[in-house]
C-alpha cells in the first residue's frame, strides 16, 4: 500500500504545481492535437459550423423586424393599425426563425454524428495502441488508469466536444451579429448595452483562468482512483486475508478526497459563470430601459427601438453565458484529450514490417547464447545465460523465487528485448523474426487461468480458425475433460461467465485443451499446477504429459516432483544457471537442486 500511496502523491502534485502560463500552453497544444486528430472530419465540421453561423445570423435579424411591428402598432394606435404591414413582417419573422431552427437542427445532427465517430476512432486507436505498447509500460501503469482513458476520458471528449463546438460558433455569431445590429440601430443604446456587459467578460476570463488546473487534476485523479479500485478488487481476497482493508480504505479515501476537492472546485467555478451572466443581463435590461426612455422623450428613437434593444441585450448577454459554458466544456475536453494523446504518444514496439524471415515447419531446437537482460538497464536479472534445448525435449527450469525463471519465458516469447546476446529457434535468431511469427510457434499454459465470457467451445478454439468439432472433443478427451462437459446442460455450448461453477483444476484443463488445439511446435508451462490440490495436480500432470508429446517444452515449476521426467533440468539462481542435468544426475551431485528437492519433502513431513 505504501508504494501505491507514494505513486499517487507524486502524480497528484503535477497539476497543482503548474504555473498558469504552462497550463495555457498545454491547453493550446492539446487543442491543436485534437484539431489535427479530427482532420478528416474538418470539412463536415466546417459545414456544421457554417449552418450554426447562418442560424444565429437569422435569429439576430429578427429584433429589427420586431421593432418595425412595434412601430406599425404604435402609429396605428392614433388612427388604424396597418394589419397588412403586421402580417408581412410576421410572415418574414416566421420564415427567419423557422430557417434558423432548421439550420440548427441540421448542425446538431452533424455534430452529434461526427463527435461519436471521433470517439469511436479514439477507442479503436487506443485498442490498437495497447497491442503495440511494450509490456514494461504496464509494469509502471495500473490497468485501471489505462481503462479510465478508454472509457471516462473518451466519453468526456465526445460529450463536451458535441456540446461546445456548435455552441461556441453560435455564441460568437450571435454576439458579433448583435453588436453590429445594435450599432446599426442606435449607437448610444449600443454603447450602453456593451458597457454594462463588459464586467461579464472580465469575470468570465478570471474564472476560466483559475479553473482549468482543476479540470486537469480531476481527470488525473479519476484515472488514479479507477486504477486503485481495479487493483484492490482484483486482489480482494488477499486484502481481506492480510487485514489490509483499513490501508486500502485510507488510500481510497485520500484519492476520493482529492477527486472531490478538484471536482468541487472545477464545477463550482464553472457554475459561477451562469449566475454572473444572468445578473449582467438583467442589469443591461435596466440600463437600456432608462437610457431608452430618455432618448424616446427627446424624440431620438421610437418605442420599437427599445423593444428591439431588449431582445438585442438578451442576444448579446446570452452568448456570454454560452461562451462561458463552451469554455468550461472545452477545458474538460482538453484535460481528457491530454490523457488520451499522452497514451497514444507512448513509445511503441519497433516496426517489423521489413522483416522477411519466417519460420515454418519448425523442429524445435532452442538455444540461449550469452543472454543478458534487466527490466532496468542498470540492474541485470539474467546474466550471461547459456542453454540449449534439442527438438522434442522437455526442459524444466527450476530455482528459488526471483531467480529469473518467468523472465526467461518472457524473453523467449519476445515480450521484452534482450540487453545483449541472442536466442535462436532452429538456428534462426528470434530478433530476425516478427513477434507474430514467434508467438505462432508457441502455445502456453500459465498459472493464472484466463477464460473469457463465451462458450466452452469458444474458449478452447480461441483465435484458431477451421477447428472441427471432432478436434475439440479429441483434445478434451485427451485431458480428461470430455465426460465432465457432457454432464453440463448445454455441453460444449455451456456459457462461461460469473455464474459458471468450475473448479480451478477444470479451468486449467480447458486452457490445456486450448493449447492442444493450437498444436504449436513449442510449449511453455509456467507453474500450471501450483494452485491446485494433489489429486487435480495429477490429472493436470497427465494432461500436460500428453500435451508435450512431439513438442519442445519449457516447464517452470516450484513442485519439483512434477518435473522428474524432464529430459533436461536447468537450475537457476540469481539469473545464472548453476546446475544442469536430468533428475537422477542432479540428485547424485548433491548440490543446490538436491537441496531444493529434499527441502520440499522435509517441509511436507
Amino acid at each position: 500500500m505504501g508504494k501505491q500511496e507514494e505513486k499517487v502523491s507524486t502524480q497528484h502534485q503535477g497539476p497543482h504545481g503548474m504555473v498558469p502560463a504552462q497550463k495555457a500552453n498545454d491547453f493550446s497544444k492539446t487543442m491543436k492535437q485534437l484539431l489535427a486528430y479530427c482532420r478528416s472530419y474538418l470539412p463536415v465540421i466546417v459545414i456544421a459550423l457554417v449552418l450554426a453561423f447562418a442560424g444565429a445570423a437569422l435569429n439576430v435579424i429578427g429584433p429589427d423586424q420586431l421593432s418595425k411591428i412595434t412601430d406599425i402598432i404604435q402609429e396605428g394606435m392614433m388612427a388604424e393599425v396597418d394589419l397588412d404591414g403586421v402580417k408581412r413582417v410576421g410572415i418574414l419573422l416566421a420564415v427567419l426563425y423557422g430557417s434558423g431552427l432548421l439550420f440548427n437542427y441540421i448542425q446538431g445532427f452533424i455534430m452529434a454524428t461526427v463527435t461519436q465517430r471521433i470517439t469511436k476512432k479514439m477507442r479503436k486507436d487506443i485498442s490498437i495502441k495497447i497491442n503495440k505498447i511494450p509490456l514494461k509500460y504496464f509494469d509502471s501503469t495500473s490497468y485501471g488508469n489505462v481503462l479510465s482513458r478508454v472509457t471516462n476520458d473518451v466519453d468526456t471528449i465526445g460529450q463536451t466536444l458535441n456540446n461546445s463546438l456548435g455552441m461556441l460558433v453560435t455564441s460568437v455569431a450571435t454576439f458579433v451579429g448583435a453588436i453590429i445590429m445594435m450599432f446599426y440601430t442606435n449607437w448610444i443604446m449600443a454603447l450602453t448595452g456593451i458597457l454594462t456587459t463588459m464586467v461579464g467578460f472580465s469575470l468570465m476570463t478570471f474564472i476560466m483562468k483559475h479553473s482549468q488546473k482543476y479540470f486537469g487534476a480531476q481527470q488525473k485523479e479519476l484515472g488514479l482512483i479507477n486504477g486503485h479500485i481495479e487493483e484492490v478488487y482484483s486482489g480482494h481476497h488477499v486484502v481481506k486475508v492480510y487485514n489490509g482493508e483499513k490501508d486500502a480504505k485510507d488510500v481510497f479515501h485520500g484519492m476520493n478526497q482529492r477527486l472531490y476537492e478538484n471536482a468541487w472546485k472545477s464545477q463550482f467555478m464553472s457554475g459561477l459563470m451562469m449566475p454572473v451572466m444572468q445578473f449582467i443581463g438583467n442589469f443591461g435590461y435596466v440600463a437600456i430601459c432608462v437610457v431608452g426612455a430618455i432618448l424616446v422623450t427627446n424624440g431620438s428613437i421610437t418605442i420599437g427601438t427599445i423593444v428591439a434593444f431588449m431582445v438585442y441585450i438578451r442576444l448579446f448577454t446570452q452568448p456570454l453565458s454560452q461562451l462561458a459554458q463552451a469554455a468550461t466544456n472545452l477545458q474538460s475536453t482538453a484535460a481528457a484529450s491530454e490523457r488520451v494523446f499522452e497514451f497514444l504518444a507512448e513509445k511503441e514496439l519497433e516496426d517489423e514490417s521489413e522483416k522477411s524471415v519466417r519460420l515454418e515447419n519448425v523442429k524445435g531446437e532452442v538455444e540461449f547464447k550469452n543472454v543478458q537482460f534487466g527490466y532496468n538497464e542498470d540492474r541485470l536479472i539474467i546474466k550471461n545465460f547459456n542453454a540449449k534445448a534439442k527438438a522434442g525435449q522437455k526442459v524444466a527450469i527450476v530455482g528459488p523465487t526471483g531467480a529469473g525463471k518467468t523472465t526467461l519465458v518472457n524473453l523467449l516469447m519476445r515480450f521484452y528485448e534482450l540487453n545483449s546476446g541472442e536466442i535462436t529457434i532452429d538456428g534462426t535468431p528470434i530478433s530476425r523474426l516478427t513477434r507474430e511469427n514467434v508467438h505462432e510457434l508457441f502455445c502456453m499454459v500459465l498459472q493464472d487461468t484466463w477464460l473469457f465470457e463465451g462458450s466452452i467451445r469458444e474458449n478452447i478454439v480461441f483465435s484458431n480458425e477451421n477447428v472441427t468439432e471432432e478436434e475439440v472433443e479429441k483434445a478434451c478427451k485427451a485431458v480428461g475433460l470430455h465426460h465432465f462437459i457432457q454432464t453440463l446442460p448445454n455441453g460444449y455450448d455451456t456459457m462461461l461467465d460469473d455464474h459458471a461453477n468450475l473448479s480451478t483444476g477444470q479451468k486449467q484443463l480447458i486452457t490445456i485443451a486450448r493449447a492442444m488445439i493450437d498444436n504449436a511446435p513449442l510449449l511453455i508451462l509456467d507453474e500450471a499446477t501450483s494452485s491446485v490440490d494433489t489429486r487435480t495436480e495429477l490429472l493436470i500432470q497427465q494432461a500436460m504429459d500428453k500435451l508435450t508429446i512431439g513438442k519442445t517444452s519449457f516447464v517452470i515449476a516450484h513442485r519439483l516432483s512434477t518435473i522428474k521426467n524432464a529430459d533436461l533440468i536447468l537450475v537457476m539462481k540469481d539469473g545464472d544457471i548453476i546446475e544442469t542435468g536430468n533428475h537422477e544426475e542432479l540428485l547424485s551431485k548433491d548440490g543446490f537442486y538436491a537441496e531444493l528437492y529434499n527441502s520440499q519433502f522435509e517441509n511436507a513431513s
